[in-house]
């Protein structure tokens, strides 16, 4: 048969065959001007612009690029193939789903342009997670276990890492167990481990992790991010120290991206000088992720000058700070109480790097101004901000009125709170300890009585404590460990050491109006001093002690610990909500200032 453009069949043009030739060459290094030039040579030569082996070349080419261009990509698939088949349409789906504008993707396989194959699915869910679009995701399972390719790993795979960006991690762990386990890869470990990761449930990333490890399968890079991203946020230090020799082991601590989640690791774990060196150690391979990673650590364990000294140093290097690093930046300077260093780089980060002040750097000037007690400005701030405040920032308000005694500016900030986010129970404590710091205990009982009425239930002090290897939970007045009874003889014998020191309980800080008596007895109970006296019960004498705690260290416990570092000679590094206490021979790192 012969075609209209010389008489051979469009399989065998010689033009088409040496630009398919010249096109596969170049996938080693593949570019976007080499596609269009021998895309013009093709059609320049006679080839038909509606060549499907020339447009399915083109588009392998243009997915093999970094930056896939969407449009030309499209214009190839639509315009210059009438019938497209399967393999160049699921190209385009992959194309469009890694882009900017992954909703393409949707509208495409809308289309109905090819009937999908095993290959079309997993880009349309991939776009359907980049969107955060639930119900797109659902319609895309749906019709793919209608068409009987939903029990394929890759379909599967992808379905994990939809729910889990989602939210929804139940969901994508009952996925990943209808995977069987001879059929998981990588990918399937990897998506489960990041969707437990991203949705804050690290005890479960720890538990997928030894499953993993016990049917010996090989971690990589990404696998050991989620676990130590895990660890950190549990302050599980033993268990991030043997990933980290693991690491080294096999090759993987050369990875930059495994290098910062280990830099995280040790500062969010209280190990600065750990995170110092790893740090140090990554060289040329540092990034201005691992800067930033970093000053943060600092900032938040109370290094507040040593966090503004490093990032003098980033400057020198000439490294371009990011919006995350001036949050650092600007935390240390809350911290340390540095107002007027605070508002300098404040202006630097405008003027000379151009970054516009999101609402979390405002926030922090906010913080800084009420921290230092200027609760007033911190409040003229807040109105004359370029930004609506949201309720972060009202509330840092509430903070610092409650810490400096502002009531009228502190019920200000209450009556947004109110609008902004109805019903948030921190927002309750913090006027309970204005109102209680103020004596005035009816409005404590009013706000206790209305938060029943509402449904609003307190938090409760929660903290976490590792000892060999093992992750130890305990809450106030909590009596459920098997070893209670030693743990509360702890707790009796460390009230005599901290009496015969001089320590007088500080009962303003129990927020009700009963006898001073029960109000040591409940300060004594609370969650950290439980979990402190089961760490000298079972650590070595000497050994640091690791708290993770999910409230504010209250003043009273911020007292009693500092003493109790120095009667044990015990370094006892704790973290709060907000920040790390070194605790050290009598004193805190935070010098009394938080």
């Amino acid at each position: 048969m012969l075609d209209g453009a010389g008489g051979r069949t469009p399989s065998t043009h010689p033009a088409l065959r040496h630009c398919v030739a010249l096109l596969r060459l170049h996938l080693a290094a593949p570019s976007l001007a080499t596609v269009k030039q021998l895309h013009a040579r093709a059609l320049r030569a006679g080839v038909p612009p509606a060549h499907p082996l020339l447009a399915k070349h083109l588009l392998f080419h243009l997915a093999s690029l970094r930056a896939p261009p969407l449009r030309y990509a499209v214009a190839v698939l639509t315009r210059v193939l009438p019938d497209p088949d399967p393999f160049s349409l699921n190209t385009v789906l992959r194309i469009a789903a890694s882009s900017s504008r992954p909703s393409l993707a949707l509208a495409l396989h809308a289309r109905r342009l090819a009937p999908p194959d095993t290959h079309t699915y997993p880009p349309l869910l991939q776009a359907c997670a980049r969107l955060l679009s639930l119900r797109h995701g659902e319609r895309i399972h749906a019709e793919a276990a209608k068409n009987g390719l939903a029990t394929l790993v890759f379909v599967k795979n992808s379905l994990v890492h939809l729910y889990g960006a989602c939210g929804l991690f139940e969901s994508a762990h009952r996925v990943f167990d209808e995977i069987p386990v001879g059929e998981r890869n990588l990918v399937s470990w990897n998506s489960m481990l990041n969707g437990f990761a991203a949705n804050g449930r690290p005890n479960e990333v720890l538990t997928i992790f030894r499953e993993m490890l016990d049917v010996n399968f090989m971690p990589d890079g990404f696998t050991v991010v989620s676990v130590l991203t895990a660890s950190a946020e549990i302050g599980a230090l033993a268990l991030g120290r043997r990933v980290h020799v693991y690491l080294t082991k096999v090759g993987l601590v050369e990875n930059s991206h495994v290098g910062n989640a280990l830099i995280d690791l040790y500062a969010k774990c209280g190990g600065v000088e750990d995170a110092r060196r790893v740090f140090e150690e990554m060289g040329a391979r540092r990034t201005v992720v691992s800067w930033t990673s970093l000053i943060v650590g600092l900032a938040v364990n109370g290094f507040g000058k040593e966090a503004l000294e490093l990032f003098g140093i980033m400057e020198r290097e000439k490294l371009v700070p990011t919006e995350i690093t001036m949050v650092g930046v600007l935390y240390a300077c809350s911290h340390c109480g540095l107002v007027d260093d605070g508002f300098m780089y404040f202006n630097r980060m405008k003027e000379e790097y151009n970054i516009a002040p999101r609402i979390e750097h405002l926030g922090c000037m906010v913080d800084l101004l009420g921290r230092a007690g200027k609760v007033k400005e911190a409040y003229d701030y807040i109105l004359t901000m370029p930004l609506e405040p949201n309720a972060v920032v009202w509330r840092t308000l509430l903070g610092a009125c409650a810490m400096h005694k502002k009531l009228e500016l502190g019920e200000a900030a209450w009556a947004r709170l109110v609008e902004l986010d109805p019903g948030h129970s921190g927002d309750y404590v913090l006027l309970s300890n204005l109102y209680a710091a103020v004596g005035r205990w009816a409005d404590v009982h009013v706000l206790r009585k209305t938060m029943v009425k509402d449904g609003v239930r307190k938090n409760p002090g929660r903290s976490l404590v590792e000892l060999r290897n093992s992750v130890y939970e305990f809450v106030m007045g909590d009596r459920s460990h098997p070893e209670s009874e030693q743990i509360y003889q702890m707790l009796a014998e460390v009230a005599d050491s901290l009496r015969r020191e001089g320590y007088i309980p500080r009962t303003s800080n129990v927020l009700a109006d009963i006898e001073e008596e029960e109000k040591e007895t409940a300060l004594n109970y609370h969650s950290e001093r439980l979990a402190i006296a089961f760490a000298l019960l079972k650590s070595l004498p000497g050994t640091p002690i690791r708290i993770v705690k999910n409230l504010r260290v209250c003043g009273d416990c911020h007292t009693a610990i500092k003493l109790i570092s120095k009667i044990y000679d015990r370094e006892i590094i704790v973290r709060d909500r907000s920040r790390f206490h070194h605790f050290k021979g009598g004193s805190c790192s935070c010098k009394d200032y938080w």
